[in-house]
């Protein structure tokens, strides 16, 4: 492992966990039964622990929506072209695609990273940033996607991200893709972290039929035996740069920056999870700094969540992608905060309290 990919692991720490009694008491001092609030309650917290025990706050919230190609794409996993993904990105900097309509809505920045997009530089936009690490991975099914070298560049181009939205100020970030066939990658990223069969962790994606589903398992299995010394090697960079992709990575170091920054991340669906899985094999403490924004509609997301010991916010069937479940939940984040911040405790509203 390179020395600045070392040493970004060697700055992230877990949240000091005995802020959680002063938190709490918090929010039970406040005017409604104990927990009430559910999840909301969760959330505060959780951002109370993360920004050391100051009034939490979620705005600025910003999310980065990270494209790139996949050489699998060659052996039939996905029923578009592998050209759109680079027609996705215009269309992302040119504010039409969903996760530009939910971010808007949800008063989120947004900026759209080529990671690793067929083609040349794009035409340049200040909500664009070129990363670019390769033309797209090498096809998984016959060997690594990526090499180390690369796949750290990748991971360090995540990080820088997350550095830029600290500088900016921004304390919540939200992580969103876009990448034709990268549920292939994703499901053999789960399998191979989590030790999940193929079978029944892969789904449709962009819409395969039953049979498409079974040459997309089938595909995944020669993948995994194509990069078994990878696996056993049971080092995550190495499982990562065999198995995953540019976005993928940069997604994944995204969140290793985060937590360095003490920023909290919304994870998107299906393909941010993973991402997520890959930062926390790398370093476990990302855990105190991630939500799963929501269940994806992809069948193996809820074993992959299962096996993380997470639970997702929202519930809604979205199997988008780019971003759209993080920018919804970040109006939950902020919901939160101003739950911590605004409501009355029972001395102050004169209200009593239980028996």
């Amino acid at each position: 492992m390179n020395a600045s990919l070392s040493a970004v692991l060697a700055a992230i720490s877990p949240v000091d966990r005995a802020l959680a009694d002063p938190g709490q008491a918090h929010l039970d001092n406040l005017t409604k039964p104990q927990g009430s609030l559910g999840r909301l309650e969760e959330l505060a917290l959780q951002l109370y622990m993360i920004q050391g025990g100051n009034k939490p706050q979620a705005d600025p919230c910003r999310v980065y929506t990270v494209a790139g190609d996949h050489g699998v794409v060659a052996e039939g996993v996905s029923l578009f072209p592998q050209e759109v993904t680079r027609q996705m990105v215009a269309n992302f900097v040119h504010g039409g695609a969903g996760i530009n309509v939910l971010a808007r809505t949800a008063g989120a920045e947004l900026f759209v990273v080529d990671a690793g997009c067929l083609g040349g530089p794009f035409d340049a936009h200040p909500n664009l940033i070129q990363g670019k690490v390769a033309e797209g991975t090498a096809n998984l099914a016959v060997g690594p996607a990526m090499s180390i070298a690369q796949c750290e560049q990748a991971l360090l181009l995540g990080v820088d991200l997350a550095d830029r939205a600290k500088a900016a100020g921004v304390r919540v970030l939200g992580t969103g893709d876009m990448g034709i066939g990268n549920t292939t990658p994703s499901t053999a990223l789960y399998c191979a972290y989590l030790g999940l069969d193929p079978a029944p962790m892969t789904g449709p994606g962009t819409g395969l039929d039953q049979a498409g589903v079974g040459r997309k398992v089938a595909v995944i299995k020669r993948g995994l035996a194509a990069n078994a010394a990878a696996i056993s090697s049971g080092d995550p960079l190495t499982i990562l740069a065999a198995l995953g992709g540019y976005e993928i990575a940069c997604l994944a170091g995204l969140i290793l920056g985060a937590a360095k920054n003490r920023q909290m991340v919304c994870v998107d669906g299906f393909i941010s999870t993973a991402a997520c899985v890959a930062a926390w094999k790398l370093c476990p403490a990302t855990a105190d700094y991630t939500v799963l924004a929501h269940a994806s509609a992809e069948p193996g997301h809820k074993l992959a969540v299962e096996k993380m010991g997470k639970t997702p916010l929202l519930h809604l069937g979205l199997r988008l992608g780019e971003g759209t479940g993080a920018a919804l939940a970040m109006f939950l984040l902020r919901s939160a905060a101003a739950i911590f911040n605004e409501m009355a405790s029972f001395a102050s509203a004169g209200v009593s309290t239980a028996e």
